[in-house]
């Protein structure tokens, strides 16, 4: 192996490992936390290497906030691709969801919930980024919610967006109440509401479908 491709990896390989300490900082403590100079810290390189690979903090953030995005493509929507579409895939993307940190291993809240919240009101680059990615992650679910409508198992006409935006508040409700609260029902109940959801767009009426064994408890 040539001298410039292990230079590649070797940089490959440092950039891996300042984004896994970056997403675990964001997490536990959000990314207005994120400096090259806590990352130094945090992974032992010095800040010399770090600039090499980020050449400013605002750089640092949206790298790390797209490794946060990865992650959660990786745990949430891949997975959920391999259940058939309609319902079934729904349910796996909203299971993953409410899940998702947990087994990311991430040692606080969601990175994703955590940037929401601290750029909705605050201009800049971070913001847009931040907005951009939760524009496509809602087109996303839509796509979901629709094929469910054209299989026959969501009544036609159902609002994708209203139905995405009830998504949201369920899983946002869900981790502010584990969380925040301790409740360890939390999960059961953000199971249950997707399902009254869902029974409330049923194509047919009346007709509740079998529910996940987790959100009859």
């Amino acid at each position: 192996m040539s001298p410039q491709v292990l230079k590649a990896r070797k940089g490959e390989e440092t950039r891996a490992q300042i984004l896994e300490a970056a997403v675990q900082q964001a997490s536990e403590a959000g990314f207005e936390s994120l400096t090259i100079g806590t990352l130094a810290e945090r992974t032992g390189l010095s800040k010399s290497g770090l600039f090499a690979h980020f050449g400013s903090r605002t750089d640092l953030q949206i790298a790390a906030l797209d490794e946060s995005s990865r992650r959660f493509t990786e745990a949430v929507f891949l997975p959920a691709l391999k259940v058939p579409r309609g319902l079934k895939r729904l349910r796996a993307l909203f299971g993953n969801w409410i899940v998702w940190p947990e087994r990311a291993k991430l040692r606080g809240s969601c990175p994703m919930q955590a940037a929401s919240a601290e750029y909705d009101d605050q201009p800049g680059p971070m913001r847009v980024a931040v907005a951009e990615r939760q524009r496509h992650l809602a087109r996303e679910l839509a796509k979901a919610v629709q094929l469910a409508v054209d299989s026959g198992e969501l009544r036609a006409g159902t609002d994708a967006g209203q139905f995405v935006f009830e998504m949201f508040g369920l899983v946002l409700a869900c981790y502010h109440t584990q969380r925040l609260l301790g409740d360890a029902g939390a999960r059961a109940r953000a199971l249950a509401g997707f399902e009254r959801l869902v029974d409330a767009n049923r194509a047919t009426a009346g007709k509740p479908a079998s529910r996940p064994a987790a959100a009859r408890r």
